[in-house]
C-alpha cells in the first residue's frame, strides 16, 4: 500500500471502525511517517472519547418555544415589503442613468434632450455678429477690471499716504 491509501484509512483505523489489515499494518511498521500520524491520529481520538458535551441550559427549550411563538404570532410581510427594495433600486438605477446621459450631454456640448426648443437664431461662431457680440462681452469685462485697479490703487493711497 503506499502512504496516499493509508493516509486515508487512517482516520477509520485510529477510531475503531474499520480493522486493521496486515497491508496497513505493514505499512505502518515500514513508514516512520505515517506510523507517526496513526499515533497522533490515535491520541486525537482517544482524546475525543474523553470528551464530555455540556449540558445546555435548563431554559432552553422554554426560551426557544417563546421565540418560536412571537415569529409565528409576528404579521408576514405582503408583497409590499419584498418589493420595495428592488424598486428601489430601479429607482436609483434609472436615477443614474439619466443623470449620467445629462452630464454626457453636457460635456460633449450638445444639447440635453431636456432643453427646450429655442426659435432663437444663434449665430455662428467666426460670423461678425458673434464676434461684435464677444466683443461687447470682453470690454465689460475689462472695464470692471479697470474699476478693480482703480480701487486698489485708491487704497494703496490711503494706506500710505
Amino acid at each position: 500500500m503506499t502512504c496516499k491509501d493509508v493516509c486515508e484509512l487512517m482516520p477509520d483505523v485510529a477510531a475503531g471502525l474499520y480493522p486493521a489489515s496486515s497491508q496497513v499494518e505493514s505499512h505502518l511498521s515500514g513508514c516512520g511517517t505515517c506510523a507517526a500520524k496513526f499515533r497522533e491520529m490515535q491520541q486525537t481520538m482517544a482524546l475525543l472519547d474523553e470528551w464530555q458535551a455540556p449540558e445546555p441550559s435548563p431554559y432552553f427549550d422554554v426560551r426557544l418555544q417563546a421565540r418560536l411563538r412571537e415569529e409565528m404570532a409576528r404579521p408576514q410581510a405582503g408583497w409590499l415589503q419584498w418589493m420595495r427594495k428592488p424598486a428601489l433600486a430601479l429607482a436609483l438605477t434609472l436615477l443614474m442613468a439619466f443623470g449620467a446621459t445629462f452630464v454626457s450631454y453636457q460635456y460633449r456640448g450638445g444639447r440635453s434632450p431636456l432643453a427646450s426648443t429655442s426659435f432663437v437664431n444663434r449665430p455662428e461662431p467666426g460670423t461678425a455678429v458673434s464676434d461684435l457680440q464677444s466683443l461687447d462681452k470682453n470690454h465689460d469685462l475689462y472695464a470692471d477690471f479697470d474699476l478693480l485697479d482703480d480701487v486698489q490703487v485708491q487704497q494703496d493711497v490711503t494706506a500710505n499716504p
